[in-house]
């Protein structure tokens, strides 16, 4: 049967999720009295079915359940696309780490123990629900503006998030499976993390992947949760770098070329040769994008740039 059509602008939705009547009822008339819109379950397969139907804001869940418990359903409810993003609170009575472990690890966002006391679910509800908001409100504001950008769990290998434009441009540099990164690009951000937190190291190194004449470059950019990294994706090639380099500094078409090729380290001679004019020239084109970039050699001036269009995709 098709759910009635709920009013999200207005209200809240939480999914309760527990085998025993008498504890639904206590959960579900508070909730109700503070404005949720409370559905529920009592099994681990009804609560699957709910969440995927009904996408619940947020979802109560009880740990121990005859069949499928709790713990497998937080796990099959973050492997699925439509539920992934849902916190998860689990409702136990068991207060051993083991079991506060299984419950995270399951996926869970956090935890109450039984008997649950009602006041303190509402509040730890109407928390992770702020969290969620704030969250979905950046992430929108990201697709709104064409971002390339998405999430990953580091431990876990899975992509939890991701705009439009990083989901297209992740299904063209790659062919692995789309819910999770790929290894290479795992293998590089536990390499970053690790000279990261060793303070060996103060900018994280990019990740560039090649694909032709394009590449696709990495930026680690911040943490937004446990366990997860925002990534910044830019798609680049020589032409993108030469318009970029013109927008910055308000260079010349042939300035830009030849600011681009010092950047990847050719001399006057290669450069010549690249752009079909004499050594001479070249250095001649130098010498104003010294001016325009107020440095005075080729070291300092390929510093500058790179520094300003890394800053320019991560700001």
């Amino acid at each position: 049967m098709p759910m009635p059509q709920i009013d999200r602008q207005n209200t809240n939705i939480v999914l309760i999720v527990d085998d025993v009547p008498e504890n639904l009822s206590v959960l579900h008339d508070a909730l109700d009295e503070s404005g949720f819109t409370v559905l529920v379950a009592t099994s681990g397969e009804s609560a699957m079915a709910r969440a995927r139907q009904g996408v619940p804001d947020i979802i109560l869940l009880d740990a121990l359940m005859p069949g499928m418990d709790g713990f497998e359903v937080s796990r099959r409810l973050r492997a699925d696309f439509i539920t992934r993003h849902i916190p998860i609170i689990f409702m136990t009575g068991l207060t051993e780490s083991e079991h506060v472990v299984a419950a995270f690890d399951a996926g869970g966002t956090d935890y109450v123990t039984k008997p649950v006391r009602t006041g303190e679910v509402i509040a730890r509800i109407n928390a992770h629900l702020a969290n969620a908001k704030h969250m979905r409100q950046a992430r929108n504001a990201l697709d709104a503006f064409g971002q390339a950008t998405l999430s990953v769990h580091v431990d876990s290998g899975r992509i939890t998030w991701q705009t439009p434009l990083a989901r297209r441009l992740m299904s063209e540099y790659f062919e692995s499976d789309r819910d999770y990164a790929p290894i290479a690009l795992l293998d590089w951000i536990s390499h970053s993390l690790a000279r990261y937190t060793a303070e060996l190291v103060r900018e994280v190194p990019p990740f560039p992947v090649n694909s032709g004449a394009k590449r696709l470059i990495f930026h680690l950019h911040e943490q937004t949760g446990d366990g997860e990294w925002l990534l910044v994706l830019q798609e680049e090639s020589d032409s993108a770098q030469v318009e970029a380099l013109i927008a910055c500094f308000r260079l010349t078409q042939k300035e830009a070329e030849v600011l681009y090729w010092v950047m990847k380290g050719k001399t006057s001679p290669d450069i010549g040769e690249i752009l079909s004019i004499s050594p001479r020239t070249v250095n001649k084109h130098l010498e104003h994008v010294f001016e325009k970039l107020g440095v005075e050699t080729r070291t300092a001036a390929a510093n500058l740039a790179s520094s300003r269009l890394r800053r320019n995709i991560t700001d």
